[in-house]
């Protein structure tokens, strides 16, 4: 009979020890892959919302018209936006830019403690 078919079967300490080492890289790096996808969908939720947020503000002014635009400008602070308390809008109406006759709009949505930010601009005649 041969000496190889009397071995024993099986793995050894060192053949485990390896496996684990190998299934723990691979979940690591599962786990560092996971949590990136969480945080971009994370910003990428808040990033809609903020360029939601200015698009409505947005179709507020343009629905007041070219008269009415300056009494829109100005800085909402968290408490004015109903049910958006992490984000801060501010508009802005600066007359005769850019010709004379014309207003530019420009609405910008700050969230994360104005880390990040939304800006769209348009432009009003009369």
């Amino acid at each position: 009979m041969c000496r190889l078919c009397d071995s024993n079967n099986g793995f050894t300490l060192m053949e485990v020890l390896f496996a684990m080492l190998i299934l723990t890289v691979g979940l690591l790096g599962t786990a560092a892959l996971i949590t990136g996808v969480i945080n971009s969908n994370k910003l990428s939720n808040r990033i809609s919302t903020a360029t939601i947020l200015a698009q409505d503000k947005m179709e507020e002014i343009r629905g007041v018209g070219y008269a009415g635009a300056d009494a829109e400008a100005g800085t909402e602070g968290y408490n004015i936006i109903p049910n958006y308390l992490l984000y801060k809008r501010i508009t802005a109406v600066v007359a005769g830019d850019p010709a004379a006759g014309m207003k530019k709009i420009t609405v910008t949505v700050y969230w994360d403690s104005d880390a990040h930010s939304v800006v769209l601009n348009t432009i009003l005649a009369e």
